[in-house]
């Protein structure tokens, strides 16, 4: 059955992701992009992992930053600020 029909994503998908060791939604996301358009599948991805045990809690709580390894993929790029928003004279605003 379809869990994310944005993006074609089943249980079993879901589940084989789970395995191994996205233990949130965006863990999930991260590995195959359920749940980031518009977002009613999040709960039901919710439901499929549970609140059972993550294989990959332990790194977690030890502070590794990305228990998936992202790392091995090469830096995750920076986004830089916005500009900030300056009200000119006549009211209308702009970015700088």
């Amino acid at each position: 059955m379809y869990v994310c029909s944005c993006f074609g994503i089943t249980e079993q998908q879901v589940r084989e992701h789970a395995d191994n060791g996205a233990c949130t939604p965006r863990q999930i996301a991260s590995a195959c992009k359920a749940g980031t358009d518009c977002g009613s599948c999040v709960r039901r991805i919710q439901a499929l992992l549970g609140r059972g045990a993550c294989p990959r809690r332990e790194l977690v709580d030890q502070g590794s930053r990305d228990p998936l390894g992202a790392e091995a993929n090469g830096p995750v790029p920076s986004i830089p600020p916005a500009p900030p928003v300056v009200p000119p004279a006549n009211g209308i605003v702009r970015a700088a």
